[in-house]
């Protein structure tokens, strides 16, 4: 496993698991939701109308990063990320976070450190008022960061994916295609010779291209768009995890839909646009003739899932022509897209 080197930080081991959580702790803030934050034996979280919108998420060293091109910063922003846009797309506003982590014993603290100051930094950035409100550590050959989110639905019905209509507006929120195209260019550029994971590399990489290796490596996603989505009446959501097409088919499957895209939305490259995982961007429809707010762009329309042989359910077109899925599968890995 590519580590950071030693530096001069003691390791998780040197410490124990107390004076560890007291390295880490001072450094995240439990949030404005919080009535019993990190230190209990639970956290307390208000919940105003008595519901919570609850989602996890699990990112481990290998198949989600590479700690040779992820700072331990990137690495805590992104986790963060990834689990606020969930929470965002059923319309509500995350609150909080609970955030387990197993770690090798000979990893230097100050990689928990790094960890915990992107998980402050990117909640200050795209859920301000949220905060850390507990979470466990453990000991694994591989760095793993499991989180949990929680968000407050404001007293309004969550937004879910089977309400889409035929004759919605089809929008969406955030990259389209960065991530996949910064991940294109690490393993393109940022590899020794034997193919291993090179970090002087990758830092020169993103100095050269800071917005598409940024994309993948911390993204910022349109976490406030959730919630503005939900009070412009949106019929549907979901987060753009796993590739645009793959999640829009989802959305179509679960309303019993057919969505077509507009080919203009997607400039010179839509097949990246379609395919490419990891953006978080929110992808949701409203009733027809709605403007979409923003940041919101209309990217297609509902139209009926009949269950014939040209439109059924579930079926993705653009300008007309059926396309393939691709995206990216835990298991399988990125799938790419076909016209």
């Amino acid at each position: 496993m590519d580590q950071p080197a030693r530096e001069s930080s003691p390791t998780i081991g040197d410490l124990g698991e107390t004076a560890v959580l007291g390295r880490i702790l001072p450094r995240l803030e439990d949030g404005r939701a919080a009535l019993v934050g990190a230190g209990d034996d639970a956290a307390v979280v208000a919940a105003a109308d008595g519901r919570f919108v609850v989602t996890t998420d699990l990112m481990v060293h290998g198949p989600d990063f590479r700690l040779a091109w992820s700072s331990p910063h990137d690495l805590g922003w992104k986790a963060a990320a990834t689990n606020l846009t969930d929470v965002a797309a059923m319309g509500a506003r995350p609150t909080a976070l609970v955030v387990a982590i197993a770690a090798p014993p000979s990893m230097p603290v100050s990689v928990l450190e790094g960890i915990a100051d992107g998980l402050r930094d990117g909640l200050a950035a795209l859920a301000p008022g949220a905060g850390v409100v507990g979470g466990d550590l453990s000991a694994s050959s591989v760095l793993t960061i499991a989180v949990t989110a929680f968000g407050d639905l404001e007293g309004r019905a969550p937004v879910l994916r089977s309400g889409a209509r035929p004759g919605d507006v089809l929008a969406h929120a955030g990259a389209r295609g960065d991530a996949a195209r910064g991940l294109a260019l690490l393993f393109a550029q940022a590899r020794d010779a034997a193919g291993e994971p090179d970090p002087e590399l990758a830092e020169a990489l993103r100095a050269r291209h800071p917005h598409l290796v940024g994309a993948q490596l911390a993204p910022s996603p349109p976490v406030a768009a959730g919630v503005l989505a939900a009070r412009a009446g949106a019929t549907a959501m979901l987060d753009v995890s796993d590739g645009l097409a793959r999640d829009a088919r989802r959305l179509a499957e679960a309303s019993g839909v057919a969505l077509d895209f507009h080919g203009s939305a997607f400039g010179d490259d839509p097949m990246t646009a379609l395919a490419g995982a990891e953006d978080h961007g929110l992808l949701a429809t409203f009733p027809a003739g709605a403007v979409p707010p923003e940041p919101f762009q209309v990217v297609g329309s509902v139209v009926a899932g009949g269950g014939g042989a040209a439109v059924r359910a579930g079926l993705l077109t653009l300008d007309g022509e059926p396309v393939d899925t691709g995206g990216w599968d835990p298991y399988s890995g990125w799938d790419g897209i076909a016209g």
